[in-house]
């Protein structure tokens, strides 16, 4: 009997340290875990206060290449007096090219869904000024206000959206969902 009550009383230490012990752990775990997602944001919150200013920036920067690449704006800016209209449509979309590409470094600091509709804003306007270029009577004969006559004309219809105005809701998506 003596082994028996020796391994009882050592039953009646043992048990309640392990007990113990596996509480101090259970709850070293805890605050482990609750310290390392209080560390995780503190980071994203220091990240937060580089990279804010960034996105905003980008996005103003994009919202000011979809307003300069707006066939309105675009036809205003970008002269069409004395051009014949093959070189004003040579002129348009080389203008727009050249936008998008001293914009193109913006798309790291935008969501690919925001981005992919800048892309297809300047697609649909790049279709918009081709199409109507093609659709002059004689285009290597047509003068440039007839070309930029065309491209208003077809906007100002009621079926026919602005290209751009996609795009530019997206952008004001993504602003929305940074604050």
């Amino acid at each position: 009997m003596d082994s028996t009550a020796y391994i009882f009383d050592l039953l009646k230490i043992i048990l309640p340290a392990l007990i113990v012990a596996g509480a101090i752990y259970y709850l070293f775990q805890q605050f482990l875990e609750r310290e390392q997602q209080r560390r995780l944001i503190e980071m994203r919150l220091e990240a937060s206060k580089t990279t804010l200013p960034l996105r905003l920036q980008a996005l103003e920067r994009v919202t000011l290449l979809l307003e300069r690449i707006s066939p309105n704006n675009l036809l205003v800016r970008v002269s069409s007096a004395g051009l014949p209209a093959a070189d004003y449509h040579r002129l348009l979309l080389q203008e727009i090219r050249a936008e998008v590409e001293h914009n193109l470094s913006q798309q790291l600091y935008m969501q690919p869904e925001t981005w992919a509709a800048v892309k297809q804003a300047q697609e649909a306007v790049v279709n918009l000024i081709s199409t109507q270029f093609r659709s002059l009577p004689n285009p290597q004969e047509a003068r440039g206000p007839e070309l930029a006559r065309r491209v208003l004309e077809t906007l100002m219809q009621d079926n026919q959206p602005d290209p751009v105005e996609a795009a530019l809701l997206a952008v004001k998506r993504e602003a929305v969902a940074m604050f």
